[in-house]
């Protein structure tokens, strides 16, 4: 007897659950091969476990396409405010400001190197120090730096936090749907095996073909193995020479 193979995707899972739903529908109590509480509770389940995916999907095709347009407004905020660093850095190795200016944003006096901003934590943490430091130098009497002015870094700073805020709450909401998704599969999964362990036993007494292809009805997935495949092989080579 070839061995059973349970679903490993949710469209298998699906698949296999509907057609178990499907022969419940169309078959009365007692000619059913798995029981009606079985039939009951897959009958209450599937479209949970349908509607619980497609939302994964929806939530997940957004996050997706929002990725383009958040990595732009990303980088867009990280060029102004690389860009804002180094023209203060020039403006002090001209002498036109004095080094310590850099101080103002929290930067070493002695290191014109830009910071890091490679994670989007970093960008944060800079971006509002340099914002601020910038705004307190002028209210101090500082000349405003030009080629961005703060003015424009501030707005793709701006655009950048808001941004994000909403690219994290999708990624919140992929990630909680994930995990509610991940429930549901196991009990897809228990309840499959119920319906293919109740329908298995309702057929044991039947012929090993018939057993198999009446348990296929309902669903179930059966798989040969290397040995058993080469003797249907050979079987059905054997049926062939005969009828010739």
């Amino acid at each position: 007897m070839p061995y059973r193979r349970l679903p490993n995707t949710d469209t298998a899972r699906i698949k296999a659950m509907k057609i178990a739903l499907e022969k419940g529908k169309e078959l009365p109590p007692h000619r059913l091969a798995y029981s009606s509480k079985t039939f009951i509770l897959l009958q209450k389940y599937l479209p949970q476990f349908e509607h619980n995916m497609q939302l994964y999907r929806i939530s997940l095709a957004s996050q997706n396409k929002e990725n383009a347009y958040y990595n732009e407004i990303v980088r867009k905020a990280r060029v102004y405010l690389t860009h804002f660093i180094r023209v203060m850095n020039m403006a002090i190795f001209r002498g036109d400001l004095p080094t310590e200016t850099r101080a103002y944003y929290g930067l070493a006096p002695e290191e014109a190197t830009v910071p890091s901003l490679n994670t989007e934590n970093e960008l944060t943490s800079w971006g509002r120090r340099i914002i601020e430091g910038e705004e307190f130098r002028i209210r101090k009497g500082g000349s405003p730096i030009t080629n961005p002015t703060i003015a424009v870094v501030k707005v793709r700073f701006e655009n950048f936090i808001e941004a994000w805020n909403h690219h994290n709450n999708l990624a919140r909401k992929t990630s909680v749907y994930i995990d509610k998704n991940n429930n549901l599969r196991k009990e897809a999964d228990d309840i499959i095996l119920q319906i293919w362990n109740e329908v298995e036993k309702t057929h044991s007494t039947l012929p090993e073909e018939m057993r198999k292809v009446q348990s296929e009805n309902y669903g179930l997935v059966y798989f040969y193995r290397k040995n058993e495949m080469d003797k249907a092989n050979a079987a059905e080579a054997q049926s062939q020479i005969y009828l010739q």
